[in-house]
């Protein structure tokens, strides 16, 4: 293969590795914008003074021994949840956070993400919180789309994130070659 040859066939390859990555980019414009700034918010999380995720609580004992059983505990963040948040709600739980050093325990109510700090030992409210970094993840991992439609299986969020991943490897690559072709075509001239 000559000289003159090799040039035009990496000249092509730019070419298309150019299409390649504007077109994606431009497909995926808005995806990419949620995903960094959901990311930089979820990075941020822990030191955005309480905006994002509440401080834990300390509670009165980190002794197991000294805990309420975990019903107790769950009926009295119910009860918190429907004295204190509202009346109608749900009460079905995403999830238990047991946090021994700090003596608390957090119950994380799936409806609009609300969670119940509570003491192990006494049962007593420490804190009611909005999990708005639980909101900003579901947007960030795509799953906030299968809860607004109650999919179950996770299927969007599947998706979403496959195509985001290839995206990325792709822009990865084809961002790589189009620094260093240009470079590597001056250097064999």
């Amino acid at each position: 293969m000559t000289e003159n040859n090799s040039r035009k066939q990496q000249a092509k390859l730019l070419r298309i590795f150019r299409k390649l990555h504007r077109t994606t980019g431009a497909f995926l414009f808005l995806f990419f914008f949620i995903v960094s700034v959901t990311g930089l918010l979820l990075g941020w999380k822990k030191n955005s003074g309480g905006l994002l995720q509440s401080k834990s609580y300390q509670g009165t004992s980190v002794q197991f021994k000294d805990w309420l059983p975990i019903d107790s505990l769950h009926k009295n963040a119910c009860k918190i949840v429907h004295d204190s948040i509202s009346a109608d709600s749900t009460l079905e739980l995403e999830r238990i956070e047991i946090k021994k050093d700090k003596g608390m325990v957090k119950f994380i109510f799936a409806e609009n993400y609300w969670g119940i700090q509570l003491d192990g030992a006494t049962g007593k409210l420490l804190h009611i919180e909005r999990r708005r970094s639980d909101i900003i993840e579901k947007i960030h991992d795509g799953s906030i789309v299968d809860d607004y439609f109650k999919t179950g299986s996770g299927f969007f969020k599947l998706f979403y994130t496959t195509v985001m991943g290839f995206a990325l490897l792709l822009f990865t690559i084809t961002g790589f070659w189009l620094w260093y072709g240009p470079k590597r075509m001056k250097r064999k001239s």
